[in-house]
């Protein structure tokens, strides 16, 4: 008899992962006022949604060193960026929602983690 328990139990944890890593991404913002980004004289360091079709992720870490450790591979020519709290959720996350772009937040080099609306990232940043 086949049961779809282990992929089940697998994703809940992924899930719990994920939830956790967001909520630290959270905390550690705002502790720091400061957001990171990887960006190189093309731009910044963006890929394909794993969740969503046809939408692209622009990746955000708390901290410079996680954004450092995606420095690598394609996006070996790109450099951490830190950008304030106050400029990320007025110019960048407003004009990503503008521009339907999701917030990828502190991925780990298996590029996979958390992909948000701007909006409610907004809304959690504001309310804590």
């Amino acid at each position: 008899m086949k049961t779809d328990q282990p992929s089940d139990i697998s994703d809940k944890k992924m899930e719990q992962n994920f939830k956790k890593n967001y909520q630290d991404f959270i905390e550690n913002v705002l502790h720091t006022q400061k957001v990171w980004g990887l960006q190189c004289a093309e731009g910044w360091a963006v890929c394909e949604s794993n969740d969503y079709k046809d939408k692209e992720v622009l990746l955000f870490w708390s901290d410079e060193n996680k954004a450092k450790k995606l420095a690598i591979d394609e996006w070996a020519d790109y450099q951490p960026m830190m950008i304030e709290i106050d400029v990320f959720i007025d110019s960048w996350l407003h004009g990503m929602d503008e521009d339907g772009i999701y917030v990828g937040v502190d991925w780990g080099t298996d590029l996979d983690g958390v992909e948000i609306e701007p909006v409610v990232l907004i809304d959690d940043l504001l309310d804590d």
